[in-house]
């Protein structure tokens, strides 16, 4: 028995509009780029092998840079379609039909979810791992972001034990001026100090020239020695943290290293909670930009398309900015990462309705 499609064919044509303007804008788009960014870093891939460029680099720079901008070639495509089609009275002949503009919404609020659940698979699961040759690519040969030193670094490694390292060098894996204390309440309980502690792997560490005080009230006791492997749950990579590490984590991942590190008392993780809520955030928008856009553009102008489409190149690029800034508010710590990332969302949802309403009359 043959499954009957629960659409119509307008709706097959709206979403084949729909999905063929969202994906010719980020070819167009894409191909724009790739020109613009080996020109700039042109100098740089010369000194890097052929195959490097296409596979480590542009494989996954591509759809990084389309995943991030999709918001906005969503709201492009569809300014840019609903716009011709409203121009065209395509539009009007729907409506008089017997369409009501709520089941017009249908084929819009489903190419959504298309574009909504491709970015949410690309964002959290697909795209992280292939940063990492990305990444990797350009400290190589363009330029190095990677982090190989930090100082003043204090950290938990247990609920009662506190570890402090006053600087580390990757390149030698040796950090200098160790002290790990262990606390009983507000009571310390034992101190170990070291001149150096050097980081073997999967965290096993060695301590040089260390001291022991056991504490026991009033009564100390000191051991010394000048090696001892110990296991201390932590590893370089989560003091060394780079802008771009969190680009290279999916989201279980994310999630899993921003509490490891909140248990541990780590504050610098800012940039690992606003990439984890943007990654949400994006799904939503795509929702709520499509209603916007379509809600804008779907009544014929006298200004033709061209007032529709600058219209809405305001309006995308104003919620891209607006994105910026309140990210910027949750790295200074002015307000959280998650009300960052939700707070545009919920500002361009109360246009969208009003423009939903209003588009009808």
């Amino acid at each position: 028995m043959k499954l009957k499609s629960p659409f119509k064919i307008i709706d097959k044509y709206i979403i084949r509009k729909f999905l063929g303007s969202y994906f010719f804008s980020i070819i167009l788009i894409l191909a724009i780029t790739v020109v613009f960014d080996t020109n700039e870093k042109l100098d740089s891939f010369m000194k890097a092998p052929l195959e490097g460029i296409i596979f480590d680099y542009f494989a996954s720079f591509l759809p990084y840079f389309a995943n991030l901008f999709s918001p906005l070639f969503v709201f492009i495509a569809v300014i840019f379609f609903t716009s011709k089609l409203a121009d065209n009275s395509e539009i009007i002949a729907m409506l008089s039909s017997g369409m009501s503009f709520k089941r017009l919404f249908v084929p819009y609020m489903f190419s959504a979810a298309v574009i909504a659940s491709l970015n949410f698979v690309l964002s959290c699961y697909i795209i992280p791992p292939s940063n990492i040759s990305r990444i990797e690519f350009t400290n190589t040969y363009v330029r190095n972001k990677s982090v190989n030193y930090a100082s003043n670094i204090q950290f938990k490694v247990a609920p009662n034990v506190v570890a402090y390292i006053a600087r580390y060098d990757n390149s030698n894996k040796m950090g200098y001026r160790f002290s790990l204390e262990e606390f009983e309440g507000k009571t310390l309980k034992s101190r170990l100090t070291a001149q150096t502690i050097a980081y073997d792997s999967a965290y096993q560490w060695h301590v040089n020239n260390y001291v022991i005080r056991n504490l026991d009230g009033m009564k100390e006791t000191i051991v010394k020695g000048s090696r001892k492997d110990t296991v201390i749950n932590v590893m370089p990579s989560d003091f060394l943290i780079a802008p771009t590490d969190c680009e290279t984590m999916t989201s279980p991942e994310l999630r899993e290293y921003i509490d490891r590190q909140r248990e541990r008392g780590v504050a610098n993780i800012k940039s690992f909670e606003i990439e984890y809520h943007k990654r949400y955030a994006m799904v939503a928008a795509a929702f709520i930009l499509t209603a916007i856009g379509m809600s804008l553009s779907s009544r014929k102008t006298k200004g033709g398309m061209g007032i529709n489409i600058g219209i809405g190149l305001l309006l995308s690029f104003s919620y891209i900015f607006f994105s910026t800034v309140t990210s910027t508010f949750a790295v200074s710590g002015a307000t959280s990462p998650f009300v960052a990332q939700w707070l545009p969302n919920i500002l361009y949802t109360i246009i969208a309705v009003f423009l939903y309403r209003t588009a009808p009359k």
